[in-house]
């Protein structure tokens, strides 16, 4: 398979309970070794003014915490877009390059520079798959593998990100975003 690296995993209604029913995954990572990513879709209620004060004017809106996933949910991962800007040729201290100008930002680190980046925002805990356990999890259906837009890591509102991601699909795929929550209400 080749790399899910800078795409979206979005779950499947196969996908019926625990953290990940109706998550959209950007994938951060993935090789031979497994994959790492942050769900994109489930802010918290949690400010960052409350948690990381320093850095509630550098995160786009909503300006808070997000549920990234069920691993080490009690640290944060800050993941930053560098500005498009041929101008800004050099990233922020302590940048990781993970997709394309998509990265991971020290929050230890000095905060960014005005224009180095176009959108950052801050997760408690991330996605984790072991090696071949993603690749498993699409072949029985649970996720379904496919490309990001520009705008879906930082989309404004992020809460409804399944449902746009599954409605730009072709196919048959478009109408599992009238799949209702509970199948047995319908």
């Amino acid at each position: 398979m080749d790399t899910l690296r800078g795409r979206l995993l979005i779950a499947t209604p196969a996908i019926d309970a625990g953290p990940f029913v109706r998550s959209v995954v950007f994938v951060l990572d993935h090789d031979d070794n497994g994959a790492l990513g942050v769900i994109v879709n489930r802010p918290l209620p949690s400010d960052v003014d409350d948690v990381l004060p320093q850095w509630s004017d550098h995160v786009n809106a909503p300006v808070c915490l997000f549920d990234g996933g069920p691993v080490a949910e009690d640290s944060a991962l800050a993941v930053g877009v560098l500005a498009a800007d041929e101008s800004v040729t050099v990233p922020p201290d302590g940048w990781r390059t993970m997709a394309g100008r998509v990265g991971l930002v020290d929050l230890d680190g000095p905060l960014p520079s005005a224009g180095q980046l176009v959108g950052l925002r801050l997760f408690a805990g991330y996605a984790g798959w072991g090696a071949g356990q993603v690749e498993a999890e699409l072949e029985e259906g649970a996720w379904l593998a496919l490309d990001a837009r520009e705008g879906d890591l930082m989309s404004p509102q992020p809460e409804d990100l399944w449902h746009e991601v599954m409605r730009r699909q072709s196919g048959d795929l478009r109408y599992w975003a009238t799949f209702p929550s509970d199948p047995s209400t319908n």
